[in-house]
């Protein structure tokens, strides 16, 4: 991706944190912006429309959801303004950068990009599956359920956010960068053949043959990417402001050449960094790290 294929950019916030268990991720958009995300943008030679955060409903009680499901109707909600702005920026032919908020609110910005690319292909960096059901979650949290919804599995109030026409199938997502499942994760993903490439994959094969084959795999169906970028898929001592944190993740270079690797292909149409808790980092350090991933997903090159 850079300004030449599309110099239309538009922030948008969704300071959504009810999906997890720990509070803070709320603050992640105006964490990522104060660490100079829009000057980084138009630097690089972008016109930037920020359109500031979607409503979200967030209370500061963590309370468990009747049939697995905590905080449904609120994290529903927050995902269905998020999917509206989505979709309008993408009728405005704009590229819709989106901050999180925690990772459930992918649900909402990937049902509006498969609402415009029926072969959106999805590249899903992260320490986590995300992909529990109501059924297999030991938590109950939703933003370790967004896969599954997006998949068109798990509870029909999730499925049918914002469209119910199109999922995600087995061929348009790979994850990258996984090292802490689920059992219940394990077996829906053997299940639905879907594509991982664990941290074992990329100490074994190098983080550019990882990518190579994980573009090469998405690029036999899908001409058009995502990225949805947890912020825990970097190591804690490279990103500790996130609220789910698992030793042993990519370093900070690795996590640059990955999305490197994508802004090369041209196909880039959307973006997400997701899990930025400011409550829990060294003086905004993951919130820059985001920042700086961000410039080289978009385009920013040293020559």
């Amino acid at each position: 991706m850079n300004p030449e294929k599309n110099p239309e950019l538009a922030i948008i916030g969704c300071p959504l944190d009810m999906g997890a268990s720990l509070r803070g991720s709320r603050l992640g958009p105006e964490a990522i912006r104060l660490a100079g995300l829009e000057k980084r943008l138009r630097n690089i030679g972008y016109k930037v429309t920020d359109y500031g955060d979607v409503e979200v409903k967030n209370t500061y009680i963590h309370e468990r959801g009747k049939n697995n499901l905590n905080h449904l109707d609120l994290v529903k909600e927050a995902n269905e303004n998020l999917y509206d702005k989505v979709d309008q920026a993408l009728d405005k032919n704009q590229f819709p950068l989106v901050l999180g908020g925690d990772h459930s609110i992918a649900i909402g910005s990937i049902k509006a990009l498969l609402n415009h690319y029926e072969d959106l292909g999805v590249l899903w960096f992260d320490a986590h599956g995300d992909i529990n059901t109501e059924m297999t979650s030991p938590s109950g949290n939703i933003h370790g359920m967004p896969v599954a919804s997006l998949m068109g599995e798990g509870s029909p109030i999730l499925r049918g956010i914002g469209q119910e026409k199109r999922f995600l199938n087995k061929g348009q997502i790979v994850y990258i960068g996984s090292r802490d499942l689920d059992l219940g994760e394990r077996k829906i993903m053997k299940d639905l053949g879907v594509k991982v490439f664990t941290m074992h994959e990329v100490d074994a094969m190098g983080i550019r043959g990882v990518m190579e084959e994980a573009l090469n795999y998405l690029g036999q169906t899908c001409s058009h990417i995502h990225v949805s970028f947890d912020m825990d898929v970097l190591d804690p001592e490279v990103a500790p402001g996130t609220g789910t944190k698992v030793p042993g993740g990519m370093d900070y270079r690795e996590g640059h050449l990955c999305l490197e690797s994508v802004a090369q292909t041209g196909k880039l149409v959307s973006c997400e960094f997701v899990e930025v808790n400011p409550i829990l980092d060294h003086e905004n350090k993951t919130a820059k790290a985001a920042v700086a991933l961000a410039g080289s997903l978009l385009g920013e090159w040293l020559i």
